[in-house]
């Protein structure tokens, strides 16, 4: 006879009726289950995994619980493309590692082991030779309808594919064999198809398909496709519908193209990862900047929906709002990350909310159902243009709440000044770029005897593509983001070498003594508690210059790292207790060094707790997963010197 516990009953199923009603219910069934299933851990794109194996007590003895050496390796090397850093986001369903090479392959791996159990090559670099290097793939989508599982990846030869996530083979039932042919239903002539291909993961919503793409747009010609989105039946493959991203003929919004503009305009493309709610059956896509990206007198006008957040129905790909962080952008202040959603408590007011860090160095909130800003957003008059054949935005849309995370726009009170000489030599420097606040748009080089306008954030700078990351138990969002600013000025380009009568140039100026111009941190983490739009903390990430022989006798401290390739590194993990992100040696052990530095932060403060150095170079983004009781983390690095691979952690 089986006994049964009433009250234990009773506590059970009222448990699982609240986590049933849960508007979040999907998210938290998956957080709680320790695995992994999108880039972000979840289509609300946290970062988060809900455990706590892995803590401040013990995260120093993590050690190398197996690796897996990139199977890109046994490739024909007459065949191989140079490929770079290796930042792929693995995934973890059902006791398997899933993830891409930097070619586009897909391998299973044994999540306890890392023994491989399949390796699927669409055989992309057999399509003709890359448009972008170095070549990189960035993650795969998992999906299923309860039944049946497949991996979707979009790949570097313009494929989408769908494979058995229990064979590796490609699912018959989809498109051709397996594959979609990415070259068509864009809406544009087959030609300017040489620009396009894809870095960022598909996001599979319902049962619909959705893809962004990677648009190459410093080409000295404006034959860039245009990066409308796109979506196809996850069972069948068949086109659905595409979302014109630069409005067409009898769209709205099309008169923000001036002088039909909307007809040769190319890019405004979604090359970063993509969200979704999935019971609203809603998917959030950020959308990069036009082409010409700092010139814009052959695109005047607002230029919706460029560097705008937009929320489509993903069955249909009708709009359901929008919103354009930067009118008629001319700083390429592209949108580079993942939205955020998380529900969150407003004066009493509970709200399904949607946050978008940017490189503007702003966190844009809104109510992700209708797209109402969750604090008022200003338009405020911004400088105008000087250049010839230009036509900047008089105004730009200002968040009030939450504070910036980076230092936007830039004065001489910004300018290094920790003694009286380095502070002249500064103002020296500075003397010849044109300061001013974040939308001071870029001169033509000597305008005024000025070299360039100088850019803060900066167009690497600000939130990247690591993007934010949320822990949806305290509503409390984590922005990992660099100072980088960039002197930008235009130039008109030799005679018939370009469409444009400017281009740009960059000026990298460093400050006195090759210390940065501006003061610290040059890095940052920002935690933000979105239930107020209050800033928790910040700190600076990274040693940085505090060694520098200028100022080592200040003792000053972290100053945040420097180097310019941490502009798309890393990001936050965030578990039960702790932050989990990484450094370069190099930027603070010394330049000799190629590993890494795993660091763990008291989320709750942003105190240093533990590190572990690791001889390899890291590079993607961090994840972990539980699997027979045992915590992971894993992390992709390598690649510049052949040794792209897979490296997991666990507590021995």
């Amino acid at each position: 006879m089986i006994k049964i516990n009433i009250s234990l009953l009773i506590v059970s199923l009222m448990s699982v009726m609240i986590s049933c009603s849960s508007e979040t219910s999907e998210e938290t069934r998956l957080i709680s289950s320790g695995e992994w299933h999108s880039h972000g851990s979840d289509h609300f794109s946290t970062k988060y995994a809900d455990l706590s194996q892995i803590d401040a007590s013990n995260f120093a003895q993590l050690e190398i619980a197996w690796r897996w050496r990139s199977a890109d390796y046994r490739i024909d090397e007459d065949l191989l493309y140079f490929t770079g850093d290796y930042r792929a986001t693995p995934l973890m369903i059902g006791g398997v590692v899933y993830t891409a090479t930097n070619h586009s392959q897909v391998v299973a791996l044994d999540a306890a082991t890392g023994e491989e159990l399949w390796v699927f090559d669409p055989e992309s670099y057999k399509l003709g030779p890359p448009n972008f290097s170095p070549l990189q793939t960035r993650g795969i989508e998992y999906w299923t309808d309860g039944e049946v599982e497949r991996i979707f990846i979009a790949t570097l030869g313009k494929q989408l594919v769908s494979i058995d996530i229990k064979t590796g083979l490609p699912d018959p039932d989809f498109g051709d064999n397996g594959f979609v042919d990415l070259k068509s239903n864009l809406g544009r002539l087959e030609f300017e198809m040489r620009n396009i291909t894809h870095g960022a993961p598909p996001i599979a919503v319902g049962n619909t398909v959705i893809v962004g793409s990677k648009i190459y747009d410093y080409t000295m010609q404006n034959r860039s496709p245009p990066g409308h989105v796109r979506a196809y039946d996850a069972r069948t493959g068949e086109f659905k519908w595409r979302f014109n991203t630069i409005p067409q003929a009898g769209e709205e919004f099309v008169e923000t193209w001036e002088d039909d503009s909307w007809r040769t305009a190319g890019n405004t493309n979604v090359w970063s990862f993509m969200a979704a709610d999935d019971e609203l059956g809603y998917v959030y896509l950020p959308v990069s900047t036009p082409t010409n990206d700092y010139w814009g007198g052959m695109r005047l006008g607002a230029n919706v929906y460029a560097e705008s957040l937009i929320c489509l129905d993903a069955e249909t790909g009708e709009r359901i709002w929008h919103f354009q962080t930067v009118h008629h952008g001319l700083w390429d202040y592209d949108i580079a990350s993942a939205p955020n959603l998380i529900d969150i408590i407003v004066d009493g007011r509970a709200i399904k909310a949607v946050a978008q860090v940017s490189k503007t160095g702003f966190t844009y909130v809104f109510d992700r159902v209708t797209g109402e800003p969750v604090w008022p957003i200003e338009e405020r008059p911004v400088p105008a243009s000087t250049v010839p054949g230009e036509r900047a935005s008089p105004t730009q849309p200002f968040p009030t709440r939450p504070l910036p995370f980076e230092r936007i726009g830039v004065s001489e009170d910004d300018l290094i000044d920790f003694t009286p000489e380095i502070k002249a030599e500064a103002l020296e420097i500075a003397g010849d770029f044109v300061l001013g606040q974040i939308f001071t748009p870029p001169i033509v080089r000597g305008q005024d005897g000025k070299t360039a306008t100088f850019v803060v954030p900066g167009a690497g700078g600000g939130a990247n593509f690591p993007g934010a990351s949320m822990d949806p138990e305290s509503q409390i969002l984590y922005i990992q983001s660099v100072t980088r600013p960039m002197g930008m000025s235009l130039i008109e380009p030799p005679e018939g070498t370009s469409d444009w009568p400017y281009v740009i140039q960059y000026d990298r100026s460093v400050g006195p003594g090759g210390l940065p111009l501006l003061k610290p941190p040059y890095r940052r983490i920002t935690a933000i508690d979105l239930n107020t739009g209050e800033h928790v903390w910040q700190i600076p990430f990274g040693k940085g210059p505090t060694d520098h022989p200028a100022i080592a006798h200040l003792e000053l401290g972290p100053l945040g790292s420097v180097f310019d390739d941490v502009v798309a590194e890393g990001g936050i993990l965030i578990t039960k207790t702790l932050l989990i992100s990484y450094l370069a040696s190099k930027d603070e052990i010394g330049e000799d060094e190629t590993g890494s530095i795993l660091v763990a932060l008291d989320k709750a403060t942003g105190e240093l707790l533990a590190e572990l150095n690791v001889e390899q170079r890291l590079h993607g983004p961090v994840m972990s997963y539980l699997h027979l009781g045992r915590q992971y983390i894993a992390v992709a690095g390598g690649g510049r010197a052949d040794d792209a691979e897979l490296i997991v952690f666990a507590l021995p």
